[in-house]
């Protein structure tokens, strides 16, 4: 049976995330079919073969131009029936998580979310999942016929060694009571890089000292081109905006890089952060919690430490 790969477009772009989910559903089956709904770039076409999908099913009907989650999940529900594929996989995210829930009831199909590691082989299609925001993993089993899987972020890493992805046109059903909700219009936060969709995040503590030297904190950001965070007691004391507060009651990030700066590693905040790839945490004091999370640390104070990384990192970088 074939696997289906629902594609997450942004501002005319794959999701590195989607091509993170190709790459999964390939592991699982060689015949792996991707859908994807609007325009895609000769860039993106290229990539979407090289992580393992050998099939593209392309919607480009005005009607599935916008995002919609309802139309969406028909479509997809429609092309499992197409293509006969037994499993569905989608990288989680906001939307992700919408369209899998939807077309699991369509199919009748078993919904697993948060996955973390490919199938097991044996006792039939079982699979670890994510649980009590990264604390713990559960060992899920599916005991239906066709199951959707929502993966996590950073859970797969994007094969290159694909082929050329075969394209055909696909022109789903169009359902008037999928569009009972329409999206008349959509902004984006412009002139920083958003957390959720940043690749590299650097966050500050209470080690900061105080807002006065976020610029240090900033500096390292822009150097790297990463968005910039906080830790929950930092927003708290209005250092930085809400918006930055990182962690269990903050935003859950999943970059591939997290850069904690005078943290500490409170378990709330490391909830937020745990399905990060990799870890760096700057801090003087040895002791501190975060340590042990880390896969990278520096003992060091931070108004000494984050000059000089970021003055290393301009001259790597140019």
């Amino acid at each position: 049976m074939a696997t289906l790969v629902f594609l997450e477009i942004d501002e005319g772009s794959v999701k590195k995330s989607s091509f993170e989910a190709i790459s999964y559903a390939s592991a699982i089956n060689a015949e792996t079919t991707a859908v994807a709904f609007g325009d895609l770039s000769a860039d993106d076409l290229a990539k979407i073969g090289k992580a393992g999908a050998t099939k593209l099913l392309h919607v480009t009907d005005a009607p599935f131009a916008q995002p919609n989650s309802m139309a969406y999940a028909s479509a997809l529900a429609e092309a499992m029936e197409k293509t006969g594929a037994d499993t569905l996989v989608l990288a989680k995210s906001s939307l992700g998580d919408a369209i899998a829930a939807r077309t699991s009831v369509k199919l009748s199909a078993s919904l697993i979310s948060n996955v973390t590691s490919l199938p097991g082989e044996e006792g039939g299609f079982s699979v670890r999942k994510s649980i009590y925001t990264g604390k713990a993993f559960a060992n899920t089993q599916s005991v239906t016929s066709r199951r959707v899987l929502t993966l996590r972020k950073n859970a797969a890493l994007i094969r290159e060694d694909g082929q050329t992805v075969a394209v055909e046109g696909f022109q789903p059903t169009v359902r008037d009571a999928d569009f009972n909700v329409k999206v008349l219009s959509r902004e984006k936060a412009t002139g920083e890089i958003l957390l959720p969709e940043a690749d590299i995040v650097v966050s500050g503590g209470r080690g900061m000292k105080g807002p006065e030297n976020w610029n240090l904190i900033e500096g390292l950001a822009q150097a790297l081109g990463a968005a910039t965070g906080c830790s929950k007691p930092v927003s708290d004391m209005d250092w930085r905006p809400h918006r930055e507060h990182v962690g269990q009651t903050g935003l859950k990030v999943a970059p591939s890089l997290y850069i904690a700066v005078g943290i500490s590693g409170a378990i709330q905040h490391l909830a937020g952060v745990n399905s990060s790839k990799y870890i760096l945490v700057i801090n003087k004091d040895p002791e501190a919690p975060f340590f042990k999370a880390a896969d990278y640390g520096v003992v060091g104070d931070a108004f000494e430490v984050l000059p000089r990384l970021t003055e290393a990192v301009k001259a790597q970088l140019g």
